[in-house]
C-alpha cells in the first residue's frame, strides 16, 4: 500500500517517525514534507495529502500538524477525501470500519509516539465494515457531487 505523509514545522518530528516505521512495515512512503521545523503554513501541506488520496496516487494519507484539528479541516475540504482527528485507538478503529477514513489527521501534541504509532497501525489494519455504513457514506458522496 502507497501512502502520503505531510506535516507541518510542528508536526514534523512525529511524520519523521512515523515515516520510518511505515517503512519497517513494508508499506510504500510518499513525503509530501515539510523537511524541517522551520514554521511553514499546515495548509500547504495538508492539501498535498489530501490531494494524493483524491487523486488515488495513493491508497491512503496522513497528516500531522500541532493538534491534527487544521490537518483534518484541510482534508475535509477535499472531494473524496474522508479525514478523521484520531487520539486514541477506539477512534482509529471506528473511523475506518463505520467511516472508511482514508486520511488520517494527527496531533504532534495530543498523545505519546508509541500511542500515535499503535493509532497508526490501527488505522491501516482496520477494514471498512460496509452495510449500513456504505449507505451513509453515499448519502455524503451525493452531497458532494450536488
Amino acid at each position: 500500500m502507497k501512502i502520503a505523509i505531510g506535516s507541518d514545522h510542528r508536526g514534523y518530528r512525529l511524520k519523521e517517525e512515523i515515516k520510518s516505521f511505515l517503512s519497517s512495515k513494508g508499506y510504500e512512503v510518499d513525503d509530501q514534507g515539510t523537511n524541517s521545523e522551520e514554521s511553514v503554513d499546515y495548509p500547504d501541506f495538508g492539501f498535498r495529502v489530501a490531494q494524493a488520496v483524491a487523486k488515488g496516487e495513493v491508497e491512503r494519507g496522513i497528516a500531522i500538524c500541532g493538534t491534527g484539528i487544521g490537518m483534518s479541516i484541510v482534508g475535509n475540504k477535499v472531494k473524496g477525501v474522508r479525514a478523521t482527528l484520531c487520539t486514541s485507538e477506539r477512534m482509529a478503529e471506528l473511523c475506518r470500519a463505520h467511516n472508511d477514513s482514508n486520511l488520517l489527521a494527527l496531533g504532534a501534541g495530543n498523545q505519546s509516539l508509541e500511542l500515535s504509532l499503535r493509532i497508526v497501525e490501527i488505522w491501516l489494519d482496520t477494514p471498512f465494515a460496509g452495510g449500513r455504513h456504505q449507505r451513509r457514506l453515499e448519502k455524503i458522496e451525493k452531497y458532494e457531487r450536488e
